[in-house]
């Protein structure tokens, strides 16, 4: 994969180090997500739409594919908070 490819991470610090790897949530801005009832909609800082899909958890290889952090760094606080509320109605286990 070569365009970027944003991701809410999820897992801690010490787990992304201690194995390379990431878990999180991917992000994409397709508008087909403005309907689907697990996409966590948000503006970014630049005032692009985007979406947050809580139905596809994934882990990440990010030392082998040398992922880094976006340029935004983070989401608001509030979206974190509604990607994990979305994210325990499939699997409840987030925060």
């Amino acid at each position: 994969m070569k365009d970027v490819h944003p991701f809410l991470v999820l897992s801690t610090k010490a787990f992304n180090v201690g194995t390379g790897l990431v878990i999180g949530l991917p992000m994409t801005t397709a508008a087909y997500n403005e309907s689907n009832p697990f996409a966590v909609k948000f503006i970014g800082t630049s005032g692009v739409v985007s979406y947050i899909l809580t139905h596809q958890p994934r882990s990440y290889d990010w030392k082998k594919h040398g992922g880094k952090p976006h340029k935004i760094k983070q989401v608001p606080e509030t979206t974190l908070m509604q990607a994990c509320e979305s994210l325990n109605q499939i699997i409840a286990i987030c925060h």
